[in-house]
């Protein structure tokens, strides 16, 4: 015990001693994170306070896995499997660091942390089983390897969005690295109590200067870096403990960062964006649409993350069916909470699902159409059927006119004209376009003009446009022989 005393107070102590220096030199270098429209902060703060977490973790663990004691037979026990979990922990640090300081596509960093959560599992650190019952076990297979691959990177990047306010991802990370200690003083192994200590005592240092006002952020090299530890560490003592527990505990204790992420992508989804785009509607946002100060936002995140944890602490004393109870019980007071802050909206999500559904009906309706259009042109030889190809596309394209104005070979006027009848269409529901054609006789431009129905919608309206004019690009009449 006393070990685990000196282990946590030390890491502390070293990041209180480290995090000063890393400002310091971040400023020199100007690896600071400048204010923009994303950013809550208005002036500019130091952004690699993943260094100061990571030396003082690493400083206090190394000499302590080398000891002739309890802690140093149990890592050789798993020594291949430490020493693969925190090598690759070093890697993604230092993709992190490297975003920090000079900038990488996210393809790049997923690539990393699929690499190294990929090394992770082919040394054995795998959620091989989920155990429900003592009767009822599930027995994964090579899905484990899947399923561990995705928690592993889906919890790193879940702490990366969650890293939205001073203090925020530190203190989080913090709760949850004490969950995984007692789950390793219940059911060990000894050595993953002293790197949980030392992840959190370097998290408790970093929080005096990561609090708000923060004096320095952790960047990428801190959150990827805290978001793969804990994610493997958490795989590795579930295989230990051989129940659900091992697993359900870490994900109460991340419960904020997990649905965040969840939510998030569910939003991007229905809103037809990347799932990495930036938006205002995590969770930490929400708190702040509320009147909460950024303090307080994040105490309150805080107390929720507390709260979970600690009710999920419940699940050490039930067995089989009550634990699965407990775990579910707790999840929805979650969502309870994230629907509290607005985060869940399910009217809003229902009618997002139905408008994505109808933009895929109609997308799909209308590649269709395009494609059988496009055989009418295919047979085009002269410039009378060409017209006739532009009229039965306007048709089935739902225009409401097509104007072609044409000069003939003796100089006089004329206006080819198609209407569709029969409809009767308010003016705010036309959208009118003039498309340039190329004319084979004069080389100028003759200007196709069009009136289509929007039928209430803008974008599928310019969708048939475009689509229309891919035809008349592809089918020029310069290309007609007559």
């Amino acid at each position: 015990m006393n070990t685990y005393l000196i282990v946590y107070l030390g890491s502390t102590l070293l990041a209180l001693v480290t995090t000063p220096i890393v400002i310091r030199i971040a400023r020199r270098l100007d690896i600071v994170d400048t204010p923009g429209i994303r950013k809550v902060h208005s002036k500019p703060v130091p952004r690699i306070g993943g260094v100061a977490i990571f030396v003082s973790m690493m400083a206090l663990i190394i000499p302590v896995l080398l000891l002739p004691n309890v802690i140093g037979q149990s890592f050789r026990l798993i020594r291949l499997k430490i020493i693969t979990l925190l090598c690759a922990g070093g890697f993604v640090f230092l993709v992190g660091l490297i975003d920090d300081i000079k900038g990488l596509r996210v393809r790049a960093k997923l690539l990393a942390q699929l690499i190294a959560a990929i090394v992770v599992c082919g040394v054995g650190i795998r959620i091989n089983t989920i155990v429900l019952t003592d009767s009822l076990v599930i027995d994964l297979g090579w899905f484990s390897w899947l399923i561990t691959i995705l928690w592993i990177v889906g919890i790193t990047n879940a702490i990366n969005f969650a890293d939205g306010l001073d203090g925020l991802a530190a203190g989080i990370c913090a709760a949850t690295c004490g969950v995984i200690v007692i789950l390793t003083l219940y059911f060990g192994p000894p050595v993953m109590t002293v790197i949980m200590l030392c992840l959190m005592g370097s998290l408790t240092g970093f929080l005096f200067f990561n609090f708000n006002p923060a004096k320095i952020f952790m960047g990428d090299s801190g959150s990827l870096f805290l978001g793969f530890t804990i994610a493997s560490s958490s795989v590795l003592c579930a295989s230990k403990t051989e129940t659900v527990v091992g697993l359900a505990l870490p994900v109460l204790a991340l419960g904020i960062p997990i649905l965040d992420t969840l939510l998030s992508m569910l939003r991007r989804f229905l809103e037809r964006r990347s799932m990495f785009s930036p938006d205002f509607g995590h969770f930490h946002h929400r708190l702040l649409a509320l009147g909460l100060r950024q303090r307080h936002a994040v105490i309150a995140a805080y107390l929720i993350t507390l709260l979970a944890a600690g009710g999920g602490m419940f699940m050490l004393l039930t067995r089989n069916a009550q634990t699965v109870i407990v775990f579910v019980c707790i999840l929805l007071l979650l969502v309870l909470a994230f629907r509290v802050v607005g985060s869940v909206r399910l009217q809003e999500t229902i009618a997002g699902l139905k408008r994505k559904h109808t933009i895929f009906h109609q997308k799909k309706q209308e590649i269709e159409n395009f494609e059988n259009i496009e055989l009418h042109f295919r047979q085009a030889r002269i410039f009378e059927q060409w017209w006739q190809a532009v009229c039965f596309a306007a048709d089935k394209m739902d225009f409401i006119r097509s104007l072609l104005p044409l000069t003939n070979r003796d100089g006089t006027k004329r206006v080819l004209a198609w209407e569709k009848t029969g409809e009767s269409i308010g003016a705010d529901d036309i959208v009118k376009m003039t498309l340039p054609i190329h004319d084979r006789r004069t080389g100028s431009a003759l200007n196709l003009e069009v009136q289509v129905h929007a039928n209430g919608s803008l974008e599928s309206a310019g969708r048939r446009v475009t689509l229309f004019g891919r035809l008349l690009e592809e089918y020029s009449i310069a290309n007609l022989a007559g």
